[in-house]
């Protein structure tokens, strides 16, 4: 009797291999390039494995790469069975054992569901197959699309999802390595990355109207390759795809979807302690604070703090923050003289780049007509301007200054106003603060 694999169980099994391999690598957030250093195994051994090109990969390249991925003593069991056998569980390279769902989110929904509810019906009935969420970082786009994922896989979609590298993954890693890998294979290829220049194969077998979701979160708009899409959309039929992204793709069939702060309307006109910032800043309030229980002039300070920094959901997660060594008059005090110094949370900063430094990004990556436009605006020192503001500062044409608005819209960096009940915006609070840290301070000597 025969104990050896067939070919086609051969290759099934290095695929396998592959999967798990580049499911770990991801799960931890290493490069193949990062993932080479650690282990000792050059970059080329790596891919090939992770493709399922070795054959014959040898146990000391399991063993250093296991090293390398910190595995323990369970997942280093499997990833050597992987190499001698293939999965037990597995039955392809890329095929999930499961319709694959979307990772968990790590905080409540807040205000979005309406917004959801629209983009789920979009991409549910097809009317649009992409969509691409944009706004100044921090804003809430990948919760959105979080929600959005989770309402289409219940409606029966397979939902593959892949956070760009670099990005901020604000949700928890999922548990299957092979979507999670498959969703890399879509996004190598979408990006026209190296080796990745074969079609992945489906994963989904069932109606075409029901999947697959592919979701880019994070993902630099400026490295898609659009006729890609055509050939990957072949592949899967009835793919959706859906991007959170700093900038448009631009590309023909787009949806732009804007995401705008949470409303915090004006406490001038009456306290709302039910306004979408004000409750986020109360659930970040109960995480740091259980102790405290808000009267009527601590919602008060709450309420001008939520519509001093625009509702802006990451700039009020910051500014809660410090409320573990403030109190809220103080707290207050600090947004009204220095918002910057609050821009960053009070923990170490484990969870990726500072609002300011996002912030900052953002605005060097407007053209620089605009950043004059945003200076000027600032200096000028008005809460909000209208169309004929930005007119009078460009001395531009109308069409101009419209699609100037319209830029500055999309990159977030300005948010409509309501308040006035007229057709006015204002620049962001964050975004004043952060070119306000970016002045250096006159000299002791001038």
């Amino acid at each position: 009797m025969t104990t050896g694999l067939s070919p086609e169980d051969t290759t099934a099994a290095i695929a396998a291999l592959g999967t798990l391999i580049r499911g770990h690598r991801l799960r931890i957030g290493l490069t193949q390039r990062e993932l080479a250093d650690l282990s000792t195994i050059s970059v080329r051994a790596i891919r090939d494995l992770e493709k399922g090109k070795a054959q014959r990969p040898r146990t000391d390249t399991l063993r250093l790469i296991a090293d390398g991925l910190r595995l323990g003593p369970r997942a280093r069991t499997a990833l050597e069975e992987a190499g001698r056998r293939g999965h037990r569980n597995g039955t392809g390279r890329h095929r999930p054992a499961e319709r694959t769902a979307p990772p968990a989110p790590l905080h409540p929904l807040v205000e979005r569901r309406a917004e959801a509810a629209v983009l789920t019906e979009e991409l549910r009935s097809g009317a649009e197959r992409l969509v691409t969420l944009v706004g100044l970082s921090g804003v809430g786009k990948t919760r959105l699309a979080l929600e959005t994922a989770a309402q289409l896989h219940d409606a029966g979609f397979t939902v593959l999802w892949h956070t760009a590298p670099g990005a901020v993954a604000d949700c928890l890693p999922g548990d299957d390595d092979a979507g999670t890998a498959l969703a890399a294979d879509c996004a190598d290829y979408l990006r026209g990355d190296g080796c990745a220049d074969d079609l992945p194969p489906s994963p989904v077998a069932g109606p075409q109207d029901r999947g697959p979701l592919l979701v880019l979160d994070g993902v630099d708009t400026a490295d898609l390759v659009f006729p890609r899409l055509a050939r990957l959309q072949r592949e899967y039929p009835g793919l959706r795809l859906l991007l959170t992204a700093a900038e448009p793709w631009n590309v023909p069939g787009e949806r732009l979807f804007l995401v705008s702060p949470l409303d915090a309307p004006d406490p001038a006109a009456g306290i709302r302690p039910d306004a979408p910032a004000v409750r986020l800043f109360l659930g970040r309030l109960r995480r740091v604070r259980p102790d405290l229980v808000p009267d009527e002039r601590d919602l008060a300070d709450i309420a001008w703090v939520c519509h001093r920094l625009d509702g802006h959901p990451l700039a009020l997660a910051a500014a809660a923050s410090w409320l573990t060594v403030c109190d809220l008059r103080t707290l207050r005090g600090i947004v009204e003289s220095d918002p910057a110094a609050l821009l960053d949370p009070i923990a170490d900063g484990r969870s990726g780049p500072g609002l300011q430094d996002r912030v900052t990004k953002a605005l060097a990556a407007l053209p620089a007509g605009h950043r004059q436009l945003i200076g000027g605006l600032c200096a000028a020192g008005a809460r909000e301007f209208e169309l004929q503001d930005v007119l009078r500062l460009t001395g531009e044409s109308l069409p101009h200054c419209g699609r100037v608005i319209r830029d500055l819209l999309i990159s977030g960096v300005v948010r409509s106003s309501s308040d006035g009940g007229r057709s006015a915006f204002r620049v962001l609070c964050v975004v004043r603060a952060a070119l306000s840290a970016a002045v250096p301070a006159p000299s002791a000597a001038a």
